[in-house]
């Protein structure tokens, strides 16, 4: 484990916080593995545990992959750009995989790859003013972390596609009017709504949820690995190419990019 990611037990709820407010809780190679371990150890034979909770440090759920580190990657040869994508894909995968509920509370904002992790938990508790941002498209890049395919999953193709062009935010407000988010709470109450939905979850029969969850999932499953697979490719693609240079290091020097 690390000390980027947090870990907290409540009853028999896990709470795992990824932890680094001062950068808005951006994502790294250790807090992918240290969420994927929490996850596999949570739903081991021996626990006692009934739900997971994501969340992040501060007011501000995560900002998603740090476009610093993404700036050297792009030098790698294409198969290693692959293959640094992949340790984020496997957390993904172990979201989708765990047995347990797995509760996203947002609180200021999921961005990037920060916006699909929260898309790929089984439920999200947002804060009123909390935003989710696929802005990819804005540094010359592509989603990744399942963000296009579980947005193509759940909106009309129209509205997918704008998010993903625009990289405009969205209103936790709009995102549950749409159905992606399950519950709206006052600001500051993120983590206390996703306590509340997992201690519901914690009174029922878990084998039967953890059923649930699989039956739910099954229909979607060969297609979000297939969708994960591409999404790999076509942002290791995009990471070597002209445009992520110029859109990134736009970003490090705070002006408009020139595509």
């Amino acid at each position: 484990m690390s000390d980027s990611v947090l870990f907290e037990t409540r009853g028999s709820t896990l709470i795992v916080t990824i932890n680094n407010p001062a950068r808005r809780n951006v994502l790294s190679r250790a807090v992918y593995e240290s969420v994927e371990q929490a996850l596999h150890e949570a739903a081991a034979p021996h626990s006692v545990l009934r739900a997971v909770i994501l969340t992040g440090a501060g007011r501000f759920f995560s900002a998603g992959g740090d476009l610093r580190m993404l700036k050297t990657r792009r030098e790698l040869p294409l198969p290693q750009r692959e293959e640094q994508i992949e340790y984020l894909h496997s957390m993904i995968r172990a979201v989708r995989a765990c047995p347990l509920p797995v509760i996203a509370a947002v609180e200021g904002g999921a961005a990037g790859a920060g916006a699909s992790l929260a898309f790929a938990c089984d439920m999200i508790v947002a804060a009123q003013s909390a935003r989710f941002t696929l802005a990819y498209v804005n540094a010359g890049l592509v989603p990744d972390g399942g963000g296009s395919g579980f947005l193509a999953m759940n909106l009309p193709r129209q509205l997918a596609t704008e998010i993903c062009l625009t990289g405009a935010p969205v209103p936790a407000q709009r995102m549950y009017d749409l159905g992606v988010v399950n519950r709206i709470v006052a600001t500051g109450q993120a983590l206390q709504g996703a306590l509340d939905l997992a201690l519901r979850l914690s009174m029922g029969p878990a084998q039967a949820q953890a059923a649930i969850k699989a039956l739910l999932s099954a229909p979607d499953a060969e297609r979000n690995e297939a969708h994960l697979a591409y999404e790999r490719q076509q942002m290791a693609i995009a990471l070597g190419g002209d445009e992520a240079y110029e859109g990134i290091t736009a970003f490090e020097d705070k002006r408009k990019p020139e595509f």
